[in-house]
C-alpha cells in the first residue's frame, strides 16, 4: 500500500504572514521545510518588513553554517538599531542542537531574552532541522510558536498559485492545464516558477494551452517514465522504446527510472484489483493520494488500462521490477541493458499472458 503523504498544515506559514502584514513580526523564527521558494518568499517580506530601504546593511546580519557560533548569535542580538525599530539576524543551516550541553544552556538564555528590537530567524536550507522533543531548547522554540515548516502544498493550494502566476505574466490558464503542469513537472513551487516564467514568454496568445506547456516545459523523469509505461500499456511498443532511449541518452539515472515503472505496474496492480471488487476511481485516488482535475484523468487511465491486463500480469509485471532491481544494482556499466530487457520482457509479456 503506497505511503499516506502528511497532511499540509500551513497554520504556522498564515500566522507569519498575518504578522508580517499587521508589521509585528515575533523576535524568533525558524524556518524549514521542502517548499524553499514559500520560506525564500516569505523570508524576503520579513525583510521588508522590518528593514527600512537603504539602511539594510546596518541593521540585517546574517551568517551561514560553519561561519556561526553562539558567539557570533550572542553578539548581533546585541547589536542596536541604527535609524530603524529593529534589526534582523539571519542565520542559515546552523546546528542547534550540535553545540553540546554549554553551547545549549547559552542559546536557552539568548533565546529567552531576545530584545524587542531583534528578529532571529534560524533558516535551514541544506542542514535539516531536527527538532529533539526532550530538550528545553526545542520546547522553548515550540512555546513560542517559533517553528514554521514550509511543506509542499495541496493540489488545490499549487494550481490556484499556477494561475495567479500566469495572470501575473499577463496570460490565463485553466484548471486541468494547471494540474497537468503540476504532474509534468513536480509539485515543488521554486521548479514551477521557472516554467511557468518559460512558458508565459513562448506562449503567443493570452490562454496558455496544453501544447505551450509540451513546448517547452521541463518534465521530471516520474511524468516521463509514466509515458513510457502508458504506451507499453497501449500496445505501443515503439513508443515505449523510443521513451527509454531518450531517457538513457539523457543520462537519467537507470535505479530513478526503474522506480518510476515499478510504482506504475503497482498503480496498474492495484487498479485491476480495484476493477475485480467492484470499487471506483474516488477510492483509487484516495489510496495513491491522487490530486487534482489532470489526476482524475490519470486514475482513470490506469483503471480502463487494467481492464486490457489479467490480475496474474500484473502481479508478474510488479515482481520483475522488484527482481530487476536487484539485478541492476549489480550490473554497473549493463543498466541500459537491463531496463531494455525488461520493457522487452514486459512487452512480450503482455502478450502470452491470458487476459482472463
Amino acid at each position: 500500500m503506497p505511503p499516506k503523504r502528511k497532511k499540509v498544515d500551513n497554520t504556522a506559514m498564515r500566522e507569519l504572514k498575518r504578522d508580517i502584514k499587521a508589521g509585528a513580526p515575533k523576535n524568533l523564527y525558524v524556518f524549514h521545510g521542502e517548499e524553499a521558494f514559500l520560506r525564500d518568499d516569505c523570508l524576503a517580506r520579513l525583510k521588508q518588513a522590518i528593514l527600512p530601504p537603504g539602511l539594510e546593511e546596518f541593521n540585517l546580519h546574517t551568517a551561514k553554517g560553519a561561519e556561526c557560533s553562539v558567539d557570533w548569535i550572542e553578539q548581533a542580538v546585541d547589536c542596536l538599531p541604527m535609524m530603524s525599530a529593529r534589526t534582523l539576524v539571519v542565520v542559515t543551516d546552523f546546528d542547534l542542537s550540535g553545540q553540546g550541553e554549554k553551547g545549549r544552556d547559552r542559546l536557552l538564555s539568548i533565546l529567552s531574552a531576545l530584545p524587542d528590537y531583534c528578529c532571529l530567524v534560524f533558516v535551514y536550507d541544506l542542514l535539516p532541522y531536527k527538532a529533539d522533543g526532550r530538550s528545553k531548547l526545542s520546547a522553548l522554540l515550540k512555546s513560542m510558536g517559533a517553528v514554521v515548516e514550509f511543506q509542499r502544498q495541496e493540489q488545490g493550494e499549487l494550481t490556484g498559485w499556477i494561475c495567479r502566476q500566469f495572470q501575473k505574466a499577463g496570460k490565463s490558464i485553466d484548471t486541468m492545464d494547471a494540474s497537468y503542469l503540476v504532474f509534468l513537472c513536480g509539485d515543488l513551487m521554486h521548479d514551477l516558477a521557472s516554467q511557468i516564467g518559460k512558458i508565459a514568454a513562448y506562449a503567443g496568445h493570452a490562454r496558455v494551452t496544453r501544447a505551450d506547456i509540451d513546448a517547452v516545459a521541463a518534465p521530471k523523469v516520474g511524468a516521463v517514465v509514466f509515458r513510457m509505461t502508458d504506451a507499453l500499456a497501449n500496445k505501443d511498443f515503439d513508443k515505449a522504446a523510443s521513451v527509454l532511449a531518450d531517457l538513457l541518452h539523457s543520462q537519467e539515472a537507470p535505479v530513478m527510472i526503474l522506480s518510476v515503472m515499478g510504482k506504475y505496474f503497482r498503480q496498474l496492480y492495484t487498479a485491476r484489483l480495484f476493477r475485480d471488487a467492484g470499487r471506483g476511481r474516488a477510492e483509487y485516488m484516495e489510496l495513491w493520494n491522487m490530486n487534482g482535475a489532470y489526476m482524475q484523468q490519470q486514475a482513470g487511465r490506469l483503471l480502463d488500462a487494467a481492464g486490457k491486463f489479467s490480475l496474474p500480469w500484473c502481479r508478474y509485471a510488479v515482481r520483475r521490477c522488484a527482481e530487476t532491481d536487484i539485478l541492476l544494482k549489480n550490473s554497473y556499466g549493463r543498466e541500459g541493458e537491463v531496463l531494455t530487457a525488461l520493457l522487452v520482457e514486459l512487452a512480450s509479456g503482455r502478450r502470452v499472458v491470458p487476459f482472463s
